[in-house]
């Protein structure tokens, strides 16, 4: 959130004002009461906030709790606004745009900078994208005061603001890749009275597959936004994403969840346009308590109609996968309501297909293909 970044900006010395979080209409009052003129700014991790009407001017501390009895409960992009930022009113000259992120198509890291920006970035981009600097940096070179001087003249900054800006560069390449970050932005990166260089807002994605070297970034995450079954599903360490279908899906490998997820939309054309569920992807191992743990966070989905299992069998047979089904509606019982599509393929096939067959659970229909058990799966979702 905004108020986050900004912690992270302030550890890396970009120049930023952090302003009070209020979680309550009075929090808000008494926060502008020591601030004075104030902007009360909804925190939640989403884009648009200005335009949905989750920002606004207070000029008295009336105002501040007027503007956040308005601001707090609403719905910005499907998120709760829970706290808001009570910020101190700046006096602003001009609007820039600036940030660092990841270019995973060219391999690299890219600056995307405009002079021209501010929060109608997307309007600039659009009228005069000329005015809209794309720069790419070396990822084993990254950005010294060399580069970050190049970034600063190729994106015209204001002589005034030369000095000030090679410093803001520098340290947000710092917040960049110290906090293992994939997006840093500014937006608006202002100038104010005085000529001062300021970060007024920010946005900061970080990479979750370095989460094991930045204890302190479990502070970051908004359990309350959270949706409660990723949050059950992280707690058991399964790697699912809730989607919005009706089939749920469960693999060993991601790549083949993927090409599952698009085989089943495929098929789901055919019946009523089911799609998937989720992502959910056991791994390697496909033992009774894993295959338990995912059917149990799938079968919690009130939106789930049928559960597709497909997995290939490698280091993993599937005679042992198919004893890990078997276990888990054991060990499920009678809140494993829904049928489940069972596919098998690769080693040991014909014997895990010989366990299913032998258990004859009544939930369970076993198919050859990945596309006949799609085609299963979405025709019982579509029942």
């Amino acid at each position: 959130m905004e108020y986050q970044a900004k912690e992270l900006f302030a550890k890396h010395d970009v120049p930023v004002t952090m302003g009070i979080v209020a979680n309550t209409p009075d929090e808000a009052k008494a926060a502008a009461e020591q601030l004075g003129v104030v902007v009360v700014k909804a925190q939640v991790k989403a884009g648009g906030r200005g335009k949905a009407g989750g920002v606004k001017l207070a000029k008295t501390p009336d105002e501040a709790k007027a503007h956040a009895e308005a601001i707090l409960g609403m719905k910005i992009k499907g998120l709760t606004v829970n706290r808001v930022l009570i910020a101190p009113a700046a006096d602003i000259v001009e609007e820039y745009y600036f940030s660092f992120l990841l270019d995973r198509s060219n391999r690299r890291y890219l600056t995307i900078a405009s002079v021209e920006g501010g929060v109608e970035i997307e309007e600039v981009a659009k009228t005069n994208p000329e005015a809209v600097h794309q720069i790419p940096i070396d990822a084993g070179k990254g950005v010294d005061e060399a580069k970050a001087r190049q970034i600063v003249a190729e994106v015209k900054f204001p002589e005034a603001l030369t000095e000030q800006a090679v410093q803001t560069v520098l340290a947000l390449w710092k917040v960049f890749v110290e906090e293992d970050a994939t997006l840093v932005e500014v937006n608006p990166l202002a100038r104010l009275a005085g000529d001062k260089l300021e970060a007024l807002d920010g946005k900061i994605s970080l990479d979750d597959n370095a989460e094991f070297r930045h204890e302190d970034h479990v502070v970051f995450e908004d359990k309350d936004a959270a949706d409660p079954l990723e949050a059950k599903a992280k707690a058991l360490g399964l790697n699912y994403v809730k989607l919005d279908g009706a089939v749920g899906v469960i693999g060993n490998g991601a790549g083949l969840v993927m090409s599952t997820l698009d085989v089943v939309a495929y098929a789901g054309e055919k019946h009523g346009g089911v799609k998937p569920a989720n992502f959910l992807d056991i791994g390697g191992g496909a033992s009774a308590k894993i295959m338990a743990d995912g059917l149990d966070v799938i079968l919690g989905d009130e939106q789930v109609k049928s559960v597709l299992v497909n997995v290939f069998g490698g280091i993993t047979s599937c005679d042992a996968v198919a004893k890990g089904i078997v276990g888990a509606l054991e060990l499920l019982g009678d809140s494993a309501t829904k049928p489940i599509v069972v596919r098998l393929d690769g080693n040991n096939v014909e014997e895990g297909r010989r366990i299913l067959g032998e258990a004859n659970h009544p939930l369970v229909t076993l198919a050859e293909t990945m596309d006949g058990a799609a085609d299963s799966a979405a025709e019982l979702a579509n029942k």
